[in-house]
């Protein structure tokens, strides 16, 4: 996973609630167990028309905005179903950071576990931040990770808050499967020692957990 430590980057408004998991990879395209080629079907049924064409007035179809990678938006976003292909589409799509005043629990856990930051501020600062996406190219924010805040283009700094945990595995770049492999000597210990203890037992080496 890559590690995030500080992004300066376009932050593209979606000033809506309730955007749900549907709305940001829809259903049909949820055939595929990979994480990656999610990104072009991200939000589709918003950037294309039913013939497939892009549609000029959706935000993320236009410049600079295409090169978003903070998204702010509002209330409960990533609400609906659990779907993991959400968090992926919208990393697939170059997004790694989701400003919200709220956002439903899974899409947020989900997000945590793929590089995605995701913030809470209040609905007043969100606001704001949408307005400050409108100055185009020069929409940029800061994220700074490890100080736990955010610059805005007129240089003031706006704090949040990160579990201590999550806000460490994304700077380190770890996943699950990557901080469980931080264990693989005392994993094969463990294993080794339950062989010998009770010979029946099947012997399972960390080195298939990565698999």
């Amino acid at each position: 996973m890559e590690k995030f430590d500080i992004l300066t980057a376009i932050a593209a408004p979606l000033p809506e609630e309730n955007i749900d998991t549907d709305k940001i990879i829809p259903a049909r395209f949820l055939k595929t167990t990979k994480r990656s080629g999610l990104g072009k079907s991200a939000f589709y049924s918003w950037r294309y028309d039913e013939n497939g064409k892009e549609r000029e007035d959706f935000v993320l179809n236009r410049e600079p905005y295409r090169q978003a990678e903070i998204l702010v938006t509002y209330e409960n976003f990533g609400c609906g179903s659990s779907r993991e292909h959400a968090p992926w589409a919208l990393l697939d799509f170059g997004i790694r950071c989701v400003i919200a005043p709220s956002f439903a629990d899974i899409f947020f856990n989900n997000s945590f576990k793929n590089g995605i930051l995701p913030i809470r501020l209040s609905r007043e600062v969100c606001e704001q931040l949408v307005e400050d996406t409108k100055m185009g190219a020069n929409a940029k924010l800061t994220i700074n990770l490890e100080k736990q805040e955010i610059i805005r283009p007129n240089g003031e700094r706006i704090s949040f808050d990160v579990d201590p945990l999550r806000r460490q595995l994304l700077l380190d770049g770890m996943d699950d499967i990557a901080q469980t492999m931080q264990y693989v000597k005392s994993i094969d210990n463990f294993e080794e020692k339950r062989k010998k203890d009770q010979p029946w037992y099947p012997k399972v080496s960390a080195d298939k957990l990565s698999s």
